[in-house]
């Protein structure tokens, strides 16, 4: 695929302009071309990346891939959430999945509309509607440009690892460099050295950093810097075990655990990823992590338990019913009955242990899955 890019512009001869072309021995700047021979034209490939330095050409390049209907600039509704404007047609499971694959996990910001969101939460939704809605061919242009280096990377590298599971080409276009190893691309077009390099069949260009943390555990004077990121408001959880995950000293997850009646089983809550690392793959592995402690006997109690662990999260969900280190026990369409927990609070206050009974608890719709952990050896 030979694409030629041919810009021109009147000629200027102010005095300015003739300065500029005296100082700086630029005879004219009313013309830019660029050629460029992209072997690119068969199916054979998922995710390409236009790189370069602004005004190189590849706002251009990316209009004459696909055409300027490729170009990716979804529309959005005002006044209406995103997790109403992303695929309205579709399924609904397709849109939390789509926005956790990115890494917005954070549930109160699919309930807003995308005018308000923050940059970082809006580059995401872009991706996840882009990732939802799946045309056959797409070019995004300012590719990470407008959010910090953090995002941007777990953000590459999240939209490409889900892009790939289903079908179609999209084509990244940026002026940073540094997400093409998060990427890893099929093939790079460097608009400031004019380099084309692909990948041979079945591999790629790049191959992103591992990403390794630490686990230590804490208290719960740190669960305050997650507690906004948790899509629940729970009181803090009574005798548990807190930890957290680090990398470089920066705070990324946090899970607490407690045991249950009689010690024959531990319960794992509060799980959270900060936003700038979500997408990264980072939760499951960090949970699998403390849980495999406890189930070793890694504990303050000294004691082998399996762990159980339960959310509303669809996408967290269908994780974990891939995992072979866990196994779902339960499902739950409402919650406990209101009724009865009512009475249950009348006869704490009886008992001189409450002060209010309340209005009680359950009655509503919520999805709750809950999943055992079986190990690694599992």
């Amino acid at each position: 695929m030979k694409l030629a890019v041919s810009h021109s512009c009147a000629e200027f001869d102010s005095y300015r302009a003739a300065r500029v072309k005296s100082l700086f021995n630029c005879e004219s700047g009313a013309r830019f071309d660029l050629e460029v021979d992209l072997t690119i034209d068969d199916p054979d490939w998922s995710v390409g990346v236009i790189v370069g330095p602004s005004g190189s050409g590849k706002t251009s390049l990316g209009r004459q891939l696909f055409g300027p209907r490729a170009m990716w600039a979804p529309r959005w509704p005002k006044g209406a959430p995103i997790v109403d404007a992303i695929a309205p047609g579709g399924d609904f499971d397709t849109v939390p999945a789509a926005l956790s694959a990115v890494g917005l996990g954070s549930v109160p910001a699919w309930l807003r509309p995308y005018d308000v969101l923050s940059n970082g939460e809006r580059f995401r939704a872009d991706l996840a509607r882009l990732i939802a809605e799946r045309p056959a061919r797409a070019v995004v242009d300012e590719f990470s440009s407008v959010v910090d280096r953090q995002i941007a990377r777990v953000g590459a590298m999240a939209f490409a690892k889900s892009w790939r599971r289903g079908a179609g080409q999209a084509v990244l276009l940026s002026c940073h460099y540094d997400i093409l190893d998060w990427v890893e691309p099929d093939w790079i077009l460097d608009t400031a050295s004019g380099k084309f390099e692909r990948a041979k069949a079945g591999r790629r260009l790049r191959r992103r950093p591992p990403i390794t943390f630490d686990v230590r555990e804490a208290d719960r004077r740190l669960w305050p810097a997650f507690e906004p990121h948790h899509y629940l408001r729970l009181p803090a959880m009574i005798a548990a075990t807190y930890y957290v995950a680090t990398v470089e000293d920066q705070l990324v997850a946090h899970v607490a655990v407690s045991t249950r009646p009689g010690l024959r089983e531990a319960r794992a809550c509060r799980l959270v990823v900060m936003p700038e690392w979500q997408g990264a793959g980072i939760g499951l592995r960090f949970l699998a992590a403390v849980c495999e402690r406890w189930r070793t006997g890694k504990n303050r109690h000294g004691i082998r338990v399996p762990t159980l662990f339960h959310t509303s999260h669809p996408g967290l969900c269908a994780a974990l019913r891939r995992d072979p280190r866990w196994t779902q026990v339960s499902a739950m369409l409402v919650g406990e009955n209101r009724a009865r927990s009512v009475m249950q609070l009348r006869k704490a206050v009886e008992r001189g242990r409450m002060s209010a009974i309340g209005s009680g608890f359950g009655g509503h719709f919520r999805a709750v899955q809950g999943f055992r952990y079986l190990g690694e050896a599992a």
